[in-house]
């Protein structure tokens, strides 16, 4: 499985960086708005990797050790950082949905604008 170095992370100012378009190569069609990255995404190449192995794995922590030569107990801390890392993305989501509705509730954005912030987390 080929590595790949992509960060969810502007290299410029730190800040994450989200999808602005999506096009089709076929046809043409355009999406444009902004267009949040999956949790999945949102991981390291390495962690996707691993995710990717332990599903083909059937979930067997056993067989994703066997695979990657590590022992048990090692791919073991490795899944439960991920769980970790993805409970944190998850909070961070919240933490945006929740801000959203502070601004909606002080009247600093419209209902509209709010479920359109909201159709986007």
């Amino acid at each position: 499985m080929a590595r790949d170095s992509f960060s969810h992370n502007c290299q410029n100012c730190g800040g994450e960086l989200k999808i602005n378009r999506l096009s089709c190569g076929d046809c043409g069609l355009s999406v444009a708005g902004r267009i949040a990255l999956p949790r999945l995404a949102r991981l390291s190449g390495a962690d996707r990797e691993f995710v990717e192995m332990f599903v083909l794995a059937a979930g067997s922590l056993k067989e994703v050790g066997r695979m990657m030569g590590l022992s048990y107990p090692t791919v073991r801390a490795r899944l439960d950082r991920i769980i970790g890392r993805l409970k944190e993305l998850d909070e961070g989501s919240q933490a945006e949905r929740m801000g959203i509705i502070r601004r909606l509730e002080r009247g600093e954005i419209s209902v509209e604008e709010a479920a359109r912030e909201l159709a986007l987390q």
